[in-house]
């Protein structure tokens, strides 16, 4: 048996690492010597293909950390099959930023989109697999909600992969639908008005 303490420790060390890996890629190239405001501007704003996975994939990596808050349990040790898939799960988390790299350098090629989304497609997946096998897991609305998100990711990201095959430009989109769990979560259908 291992300490769940442990392993939320670890985790969190992880998530704040990757996290912070991301924005590494993120940077005006070393060449780069602006002689007015305007050329400085536009090499800024050249950084827009490098920056919009680095903004996903923080959102991504957040929300997979709140889930991680969110799954809830009364069990203090957990056995060697749930360190295994925790552990499986925080490498899909360490790859993070390479695959952001990667996405950000090359998102105009397929093979870019079909590597960063099939990498979050595991990490969503993974973490389904967690849920299923985290001892006296806490049932509720947060549970429901963090498995919403999961959900949307994978949703996200295999739309990310089929639209790559159209218009590789615009695929990374489709996972900025991550960030509509909030709205997706408080849009109930309304009832009928009785007369």
């Amino acid at each position: 048996m291992f300490s769940k303490a442990r392993l939320d420790t670890l985790s969190d060390g992880i998530f704040g690492v990757a996290m912070t890996l991301l924005v590494l890629d993120v940077r005006l190239p070393d060449d780069f010597h602006p002689k007015d405001a305007a050329e400085l501007v536009q090499g800024l704003l050249d950084l827009w293909p490098k920056f919009l996975p680095y903004v996903l994939s923080f959102g991504v990596l957040g929300l997979r950390w709140l889930a991680n808050i969110e799954m809830r349990t009364r069990a203090e040790y957990v056995n060697r099959e749930y360190v295994n898939w925790w552990l499986l799960y925080l490498l899909f988390i360490t790859c993070v930023p390479f695959t952001t790299i990667v996405v950000g350098r090359f998102g105009h090629f397929a093979p870019a989109i079909w590597l960063y989304a099939g990498h979050t497609l595991l990490i969503a997946l993974v973490w389904l697999r967690l849920v299923h096998i985290t001892p006296h897991l806490e049932q509720g609305d947060h549970l429901r909600h963090r498995q919403l998100s999961a959900m949307l990711l994978i949703v996200s990201s295999l739309l990310a992969m089929t639209l790559s095959l159209v218009n590789s430009r615009i695929a990374l989109w489709a996972l900025a639908l991550n960030f509509a769990a909030p709205l997706i979560r408080k849009w109930r259908p309304r009832s009928a008005v009785p007369d």
